[in-house]
């Protein structure tokens, strides 16, 4: 039989929230700003106004978070942006890192 603190270890262990993921978005010199805030729209479901935000923050920083996903949606939402992106003809690339 377990002891209360076998317990509460084992019960502590299974309530771990997943590791989270920032999605970036990284400036280049050719990708339009249209195009990033279309992504941003579309892939990451921002408004026009949010996504005008984050556009100027990879524009002016280099990167800039377009959000927080556990593991697979992010790994989902990188590879949609580089798909979009090849479409499309530009070199836009996105990047995720653990929070």
């Amino acid at each position: 039989m377990a002891t209360n603190t076998e317990l509460e270890a084992i019960c502590e262990i299974s309530l771990k929230s997943p590791k989270k993921y920032k999605v970036l978005l990284l400036n280049d010199d050719y990708t339009s700003m249209e195009f990033v805030i279309d992504v941003l729209v579309r892939i990451f479901h921002k408004n026009f106004q949010e996504a005008e935000v984050i556009m100027l923050q990879v524009h002016e920083s280099g990167k800039g978070v377009c959000g927080i996903y556990t593991h697979e949606i992010a790994e989902t939402k990188v590879a949609q942006v580089h798909q979009r992106a090849r479409d499309n003809g530009f070199p836009l690339r996105a990047q995720m890192e653990e929070e």
